[in-house]
């Protein structure tokens, strides 16, 4: 080799070289820690890329409780909580990410937080973004908590547990779990779910937190035995559920309300929910039917419960299924929990022929079902003289026309009744005066006009019967029946229109 092949040689090798350090260098500045990984990595005392994380996920109607968890155990043995600073730090995937250099330096900074409802009139801030570390049993643990948001990739809260000991690691989330059960904000409260495909940070479904209703049974109008039967199921079960545990019964238990629109069905659920204080109770209708599995899980989770699931021949049509396909998932979910759940399933329809099916098919799973008629004449009177009661004390309306009015208006429901009354206000406020019979007597004219059909019908009354012959074996809408055959021991209900939704401000 002459003296210039050696050296090129010369030159290349010390030129690989150097490739390989500023490799090296590189390298090892890509895994540089930050002084947030820093911190963790000392707090721990063990190197991160020896520790592997234990990861969990939390739906939106358990966030505030986890928080609570946490903040109980960091008070318990004495931790600590440190938020995070830095560069686009709500675009990082994993808790590596904010501890490893990568393309940010993340740095010890505030603790990030929202409020979030604990109630219907309380809130709580609730971390969305921190790490928190203490010492359990002598064993070091950090963890990060990450709210969700959609707009970065994440459907549900996070919590990533790092510990050198990973059986002590899965031992602390057992007790997270443990610590949410005891100090759940969920157990006694009336729940419903929001759903929100905008909201950034509750995608699954926000919690709405709703006061319990207050509605005695003197507010109750239903045919003799059926306000008792009904009562006795939901609430007399639970409060000998000791009795029955000890005997080995069963105490799940599900019940059917069918009936016309406006008969009073959601009116009924409203006074099972005032007469359960102390009975977690979920509300689900329209869109968030399809939220039954998180509404089981919650129950379960927060016992003796009460799931009503309002319409619930519509769960096919939010599911974008078969009704009976659909209502056989529901009845799924009631044989997942155990017998001695004490969890009660309310159903509400206006078509139970559409349910009838699944319901034989499942037998055992619904064992009480109720029809909710129309009104009778004493129950009309009794209407009128519940809603017309302010009325009747101030003088202006009479008992003879309240109970005329009950003889008028064969074949209306409750919801009937109570926008007579409302009519009556309004006519008499138009008119710069106290509402009198007379006005009562114009707003039933008003609503059993030809002219007020459809009304009727929104309200749950009969189109055709006020003169509208429809043939029972044709397509054509009969009235609220849509010429449908009622079949034995159930009520045709409706084809159409809607019940009234759950709701507990006023009346």
């Amino acid at each position: 080799m002459d003296a210039e092949t050696r050296e090129f040689a010369r030159s290349f090798t010390r030129y690989v070289d150097a490739m390989a350090t500023v490799a090296r260098e590189a390298d090892a500045a890509e895994h540089r820690l930050t002084e947030v990984g820093q911190l963790v990595q000392d707090f721990l005392g063990a190197d991160l890329q020896t520790v592997e994380p234990v990861t969990e996920s939390f739906p939106a109607h358990q966030v505030v409780d986890l928080d609570l968890a946490l903040d109980a155990l960091l008070e318990t043995y004495r931790g600590e909580r440190q938020g995070i600073s830095g560069a686009n730090r709500e675009h990082v995937d994993s808790v590596s990410e904010y501890l490893v250099r990568t393309h940010s330096a993340f740095s010890p900074g505030p603790v990030s937080y929202r409020r979030l409802a604990t109630g219907p009139d309380t809130d709580r801030r609730v971390v969305t973004l921190g790490i928190g570390m203490l010492r359990f049993d002598g064993v070091p643990v950090a963890w990060l908590q990450r709210g969700a948001n959609r707009r970065h990739g994440r459907d549900e809260h996070t919590l990533e547990l790092l510990c050198p000991d990973l059986d002590r690691a899965e031992a602390f989330m057992r007790l997270v779990r443990d610590e949410m059960s005891r100090l759940s904000i969920l157990r006694g409260q009336v729940i419903s779910f929001a759903s929100d495909e905008f909201d950034y940070h509750d995608p699954g479904g926000s919690l709405t937190f709703l006061r319990r209703p207050e509605v005695g049974p003197e507010q109750v109008v239903l045919p003799a035995g059926v306000l008792d039967r009904v009562t006795r199921h939901v609430v007399g079960v639970g409060a000998h559920r000791e009795t029955l545990r000890a005997a080995g019964q069963h105490l799940k238990r599900g019940v059917l309300l069918y009936g016309p629109p406006g008969t009073g069905k959601t009116h009924l659920v409203r006074h099972l929910l005032s007469r359960t204080p102390g009975t977690t109770a979920v509300l689900l209708s329209g869109r968030t039917l399809g939220l039954l599995t998180t509404a089981t899980t919650l129950a379960r989770a927060a016992q003796p419960a009460l799931i009503v699931l309002e319409d619930c021949d519509l769960v096919a049509e939010h599911r974008g299924g078969d009704t009976n396909a659909a209502l056989f998932e529901t009845l799924e979910a009631m044989d997942g929990l155990a017998a001695d759940a004490d969890i009660t399933f309310v159903l509400t329809t206006n078509r139970a022929d559409l349910l009838e099916r699944a319901l034989v098919e499942r037998p055992g799973r619904v064992d009480l079902a109720v029809e909710i008629p129309k009104p009778d004449l004493e129950g009309r009177r009794r209407l009128f003289g519940l809603y017309g009661a302010a009325l009747l004390e101030a003088g202006g309306v009479s008992e003879a026309a309240l109970q005329t009015a009950a003889a008028r208006t064969e074949g209306v429901t409750a919801s009937f009744a109570k926008e007579a009354i409302r009519r009556t206000v309004i006519n008499a406020a138009q008119q710069g005066r106290p509402p009198a019979d007379i006005d009562l007597s114009h707003a039933l004219d008003e609503m059993l006009s030809d002219a007020e059909a459809l009304t009727r019908s929104l309200l749950g009354g009969e189109a055709h019967s006020f003169g509208d012959d429809v043939d029972p074996g044709s397509d054509a809408p009969a009235g609220r029946a849509y010429g449908r055959t009622a079949r034995p021991g159930l009520h045709p209900g409706d084809a159409g229109g809607p019940d009234w939704v759950i709701s507990f401000e006023g009346s």
